[in-house]
């Protein structure tokens, strides 16, 4: 587990210490310290620490930096059943507020954010305010993101792509074989997860292209019968908010994908909820994967409320509210999906259903091309 925090001195140590007790830290690692500045703001120094090995499903007590606050959190599942939490687009609003509170209220084990994350649009101390907002829960479950459209802040000839987002969300790149921040695989209880940059090149000659190629090829779909995609821009869309922008993406790396048959595909930028059965190449194909756009956590633009009608046969649920999604995969076939709408002063499950495994799937499936190992 990575933990990363921020300090005003440098003087602090990158030091984590931590036990599976209350007060009794049996053990410690030390991380690395990087800070950045973005025109006249200068940024705390940011403490990244992996410590490890940890037994899975049970909760650590830590510190960061010998004093302070203890906190604690709990490790994830070596195997079935697990649940994920998934929420995109936050932002820093009361409705941001309203989903973090009915997230914590779900028993999840993970937290998946498909970017657009503080919404700081180029004023740094609101990339502050957001971990602030969210310790609650980044402090007890692992969060897992990946890169959306308000992360990029480049200013040209004065300042780079993803400055913040690269210096405070540092994600495991380089323990998947990526160069890169912005894409990424981990696995987890016997599903793998692929978070893949919707705005960092995706051509089949770019290094992105060639570490996905890479990365499904090291699937082992014994030991990870579940293939979960996650990424910014939604490749299906029925909303007529940013009609078309995840266009060329889809057309390059669709194909991947649906060798690679992959379970589901996780999306945010639209700021509605939509589910999609299972599609590919813009048609219902019960081997392609089923799209999610679950961009509706909370940000300040507000809600894409206009639908294209008649809407697409392949877009089987779709409705312009706040919210935030729930997957639990209870074993190597089957999980279930839910989508719990913030409206009401408790999270309200509109939309569900339940979901079987392609890898499994004698109709799709060879399986001598699916499994490996």
């Amino acid at each position: 587990m990575r933990i990363t925090w921020l300090t005003q001195s440098k003087d602090v140590p990158s030091a984590v210490e931590y036990g599976t007790s209350p007060g009794a830290y049996i053990s410690s690692a030390n991380g690395e310290i990087t800070k950045y500045s973005y025109m006249l703001y200068k940024s705390g120094y940011i403490h990244h620490t992996v410590i490890g090995p940890l037994d899975a499903d049970k909760t650590y007590y830590y510190r960061c930096g010998g004093y302070g606050l203890e906190y604690s959190f709990k490790t994830p599942p070596s195997q079935f059943p697990i649940s994920f939490a998934i929420v995109g687009d936050l932002g820093q609003t009361e409705w941001t507020a309203s989903t973090l509170e009915h997230i914590q209220n779900f028993k999840h084990d993970v937290l998946l954010l498909p970017g657009d994350l503080s919404y700081a649009d180029y004023k740094q101390d609101l990339w502050d305010s957001f971990a602030h907002l969210v310790e609650p829960l980044a402090s007890r479950r692992p969060w897992m993101v990946t890169e959306g459209n308000h992360e990029i802040e480049k200013i040209p000839l004065l300042t780079h792509s993803f400055d913040a987002f690269n210096a405070r969300w540092r994600m495991p790149f380089e323990e998947s074989g990526s160069d890169s921040n912005l894409y990424y695989s981990f696995e987890v209880a016997g599903v793998h997860i692929i978070m893949l940059g919707s705005y960092t090149d995706y051509g089949k000659d770019s290094d992105q292209y060639k570490w996905l190629q890479a990365d499904f090829s090291r699937v082992n779909r014994r030991t990870t019968p579940w293939l979960i995609v996650v990424f910014h821009s939604p490749w299906y869309n029925s909303n007529t908010a940013h009609q078309g922008e995840g266009d060329d993406m889809m057309e390059t790396m669709e194909p991947l994908l649906y060798t690679a048959k992959v379970d589901m595909v996780f999306a945010g930028h639209v700021h509605a909820y939509e589910r999609f059965t299972r599609v590919y190449k813009k048609n219902i194909n019960p081997c392609g994967a089923m799209h999610i756009t679950i961009g509706d956590g909370g940000n300040r633009e507000g809600l894409a409320s206009k639908f294209l009608n008649p809407h697409p046969q392949y877009s089987l649920f779709r409705e312009a509210s706040f919210g935030h999604g729930e997957l639990s995969i209870y074993n190597a076939t089957h999980a279930h999906w839910s989508w719990h709408r913030n409206d009401d002063d408790q999270p309200v499950k509109v939309d569900e259903v339940w979901i079987t495994n392609l890898s499994n799937s004698s109709t799709c499936t060879d399986s001598d091309d699916m499994v490996k190992g």
